[in-house]
């Protein structure tokens, strides 16, 4: 067995794991919440945050890469969750720096996504133009 086959091995049983490890934490945070009887906010994103971990997870075995704005949207939740979680007693400038990344993340996911679409557009009109000379052959 070659060094990357054992690599991606341990990639796929640390992705196992991790998903895992999410269902079970999911589980857990679903029974707290019934046992106290109500939902906060910072519940609903941190099972949001859980959703978006599988998502992750499940996105790299259908296209075997994970797409890098899940992993943004995750840190935004988190952000977000961040800054709720400490309620009034946060700092003025503690909550610029936040929202400063929240925003930060959020432009970094646009520019991302426009470039993504540009180029699976200029490789879509390559593949085109080819078939295109291909066929006047």
């Amino acid at each position: 067995m070659k060094m990357y086959d054992l690599i991606t091995l341990a990639e796929k049983a640390i992705l196992i794991l991790i998903a895992i490890f999410t269902i079970v934490s999911v589980g857990i945070e679903m029974y707290t919440v019934i046992i106290n009887g109500k939902i906060s906010l910072t519940d609903l994103l941190l099972m949001f945050i859980y959703a978006e971990v599988l998502g992750m997870v499940a996105a790299f075995y259908k296209y075997n890469k994970i797409p890098i704005t899940i992993p943004i949207f995750i840190a935004i939740t988190a952000l977000c969750r961040l800054i709720i979680l400490q309620g009034k007693g946060i700092s003025t400038i503690d909550l610029i720096y936040e929202s400063a990344a929240v925003l930060l993340l959020a432009i970094a996911a646009i520019v991302i996504q426009k470039v993504m679409k540009e180029s699976d557009s200029d490789s879509q009109a390559k593949d085109k133009a080819l078939e295109d000379r291909e066929s006047n052959k």
